[in-house]
C-alpha cells in the first residue's frame, strides 16, 4: 500500500496543471496549489500516507460527506425525512429553495442541508 501511495504522490508532484485555488474563501486563497497529500486508513487500523499528507488544511464543504455518513449511520433512511436527495440548482450557500420547499433542504450537500443533517442526528 505504501508503495502505491508513494507512486501516486510522485506522479502528482510532476503534474503542472493544478487548477486554481478557491480565492473567494479566505482560508483557501493562500493555499499552495502544488501541495498534494494522500492517506489511507485500512479497516485493520493501519495508516499509510504520502506527499503532503501531514500538512494541515481546511476541509470546508467536504465535511458534509462525513456529516451525512454519521447521520445515515445513526438514523438510516429516516434521515431523508429531514433533508431531500434532489439537486438544488443553486449555490451551496443559498437559502432561496428553503422557502419553496417549506424549510426542507433539497440535499445534504448544501449548507442548509448539512445543518439539517446535524440537527436530525
Amino acid at each position: 500500500m505504501q508503495k502505491i501511495l508513494d507512486d501516486i504522490a510522485a506522479e502528482m508532484a510532476r503534474e503542472t496543471d493544478r487548477g486554481k485555488v478557491a480565492d473567494y474563501i479566505p482560508q483557501l486563497a493562500h493555499i499552495d496549489p502544488n501541495q498534494f497529500g494522500i492517506a489511507v486508513a485500512t479497516p485493520d487500523g493501519h495508516m499509510y500516507a504520502a506527499g503532503d499528507a501531514s500538512t494541515l488544511f481546511s476541509i470546508q464543504s467536504i465535511s458534509k460527506v462525513f456529516t451525512l455518513t454519521i447521520g445515515l449511520g445513526k438514523l438510516g433512511d429516516t434521515l431523508w425525512t429531514h433533508v431531500g436527495r434532489e439537486p438544488s440548482g443553486d449555490p451551496f450557500n443559498s437559502i432561496v429553495m428553503l422557502e419553496h420547499e417549506s424549510g426542507r433542504p433539497r440535499n445534504p450537500f448544501i449548507n442548509a442541508g448539512a445543518i439539517a443533517v446535524v440537527d436530525a442526528s
